[in-house]
């Protein structure tokens, strides 16, 4: 039987202020199906379970569905937008409506396959602050491999280059207890 972890999950987020702001922030943009994912989310789980302070983010992914404006011109005006509200943020705005073309896959019906494509399992994770402030999650393969300190490439996700990834990380040189499986 599979832990579920939501609770703790949860609990975590809305324990930190930071990261509650930012989600505020990306919710009041308005876009439809709309989370923060990646590093956002897995580098706050390690932490945690490693008993870490925050360990510093390269950007804030913002991921977001919609086919009625598929242009790269699109993004990075959201990405302007959001550095004029916050500038000591390093932004990533993707339309997943258009990323299966630069990933050559078919057409993702929306955040939640978009996703499923990423690289790992533990990184496969997106969250928002929804109407209610209430913090949601998506997770195609699930929690217990971020809990569980375990790094593992998704299906979809091509090999050579999870192993490229994984050795450019260095995230074991962080995050000691992590567990990399080949």
């Amino acid at each position: 039987m599979k832990a579920d972890f939501t609770t703790e999950f949860i609990s975590i987020i809305e324990n930190d202020t930071w990261m509650l702001h930012i989600l505020e922030t990306v919710r009041n943009l308005h876009l439809p199906d709309c989370w923060i994912g990646a590093g956002f989310v897995r580098n706050k789980i390690w932490d945690y379970k490693h008993n870490n302070k925050k360990t510093s983010l390269n950007d804030v992914d913002i991921i977001y569905f919609d086919k009625s404006d598929i242009t790269k011109a699109r993004e990075l005006a959201l990405e302007e937008h959001l550095k004029a509200i916050n500038p000591s943020v390093n932004w990533s705005v993707k339309n997943q409506a258009r990323m299966h073309v630069r990933n050559g896959h078919s057409p993702y019906k929306n955040c939640y396959e978009a996703i499923s494509y990423w690289p790992e399992t533990a990184t496969a994770i997106a969250i928002q602050l929804n109407s209610n402030n209430q913090i949601e999650h998506i997770a195609p393969y699930g929690l217990e491999d971020a809990f569980n300190l375990v790094v593992k490439p998704t299906p979809n996700f091509d090999l050579t280059t999870y192993h490229n990834r994984i050795a450019r990380k260095k995230w074991d040189d962080t995050w000691k207890m992590l567990v990399v499986e080949e």
